[in-house]
């Protein structure tokens, strides 16, 4: 969706600050696309609850460029439905910095643009994180490290790829096409997850991770600032990496929604709302799976809940360089 949704373009010197949140809860277990219902059936499911915080500040130095920082904020729990205990976490994620351009200049193209933005994510979030837990052995409660499903940050650094699109389509709506790739050139972060089993798995992977968002917006005309979209909505985790090894423990894979949702702005803020409900999930081999012979299973939710706020600060500065 294109930055008409608000108001236009922002100008140089203005700032824009946006508050995310995303909620979803996993629980369905696949292995490749096939669902394996017998878990919720046995009740051996693991349930992860993940809520998401995620703070972005833009600053515009000229009509083309900009400036992102997006800070992420985690509050997380996993359990199995047949345990007696629940870890949880929460805590500073791993923060991007970004610069990005419009190859054209916004001055002249309202029908349609492109944003392209390279930047940095910085292993500022905890990887190691421990809860105390009492596994009714005997010997009390035992520090245990949490799964890296609930892990705030990946240990590792990544090279944050970002696109946004939009084209006018008729007097008001528009088509878009919005996404990001972290390429993560580290293998393996410094994590022990295990000290049995395979040695390809014993250490925590750092994964690449992607996301790729496509549709349609209309404005409801009996209510100004108001817009509806919808689309589908593809996120997850390659086996392979665009830089690096491969090894370590992850678990691949994708879930494909379709999301609808609506935005509502009016003066210098915005208001936005979206649901990704699942319509195809696929856990895939990872690269000791191939080497193994093995294919192991992960857990998706059903819906990703979605919203955001954002207002614009500042004086322009009427700049007219590019």
């Amino acid at each position: 969706m294109g930055p008409e949704g608000q108001s236009g373009y922002l100008e140089p010197g203005e700032f824009d600050m946006t508050v995310g949140y995303r909620h979803q809860y996993s629980f369905r277990h696949f292995v490749g696309d096939v669902e394996q219902k017998q878990r919720i059936q046995i009740g051996n499911q693991v349930m992860n609850k993940i809520n998401l915080m995620d703070y972005n500040l833009t600053y515009q130095l000229t009509p083309r460029w900009s400036l992102n920082l997006d800070v992420p904020l985690l509050l997380a729990s996993r359990r199995s439905n047949n345990s007696a205990f629940t870890t949880s976490t929460q805590g500073l994620g791993d923060v991007i910095v970004t610069a990005q351009t419009w190859l054209w200049s916004p001055q002249k193209a309202r029908k349609g643009n492109v944003a392209i933005g390279f930047g940095f994510m910085a292993p500022t979030g905890r990887a190691d994180t421990m809860n105390n837990v009492d596994r009714f052995d005997g010997k009390g409660a035992q520090p245990t490290l949490l799964d890296y499903s609930i892990q705030p940050g990946s240990g590792g650094w990544g090279i944050v790829l970002r696109w946004n699109t939009f084209r006018r389509v008729g007097t008001s709506s528009a088509l878009y096409f919005n996404g990001n790739y972290t390429a993560t050139p580290e293998n393996t972060n410094s994590v022990r997850r295990s000290t049995t089993g395979s040695p390809l798995t014993q250490y925590v992977s750092i994964s690449d991770q992607y996301l790729l968002q496509a549709g349609f917006a209309h404005p409801i005309q009996k209510v100004r600032g108001l817009s509806i979209s919808f689309g589908p909505r593809m996120e997850g985790v390659p086996a392979k990496d665009l830089f690096g090894d491969n090894l370590g423990f992850r678990r691949p894979g994708y879930a494909i929604s379709l999301e609808p949702g609506f935005q509502y702005s009016r003066a210098k803020n915005m208001f936005s709302f979206s649901v990704g409900k699942a319509i195809h999930r696929d856990r895939t081999r990872s690269i000791p799976d191939r080497m193994t012979g093995g294919h192991g299973d992960a857990a998706f939710a059903d819906y990703v809940w979605l919203a955001s706020y954002s207002f614009r600060f500042g004086k322009p500065s009427n700049g007219e360089h590019n």
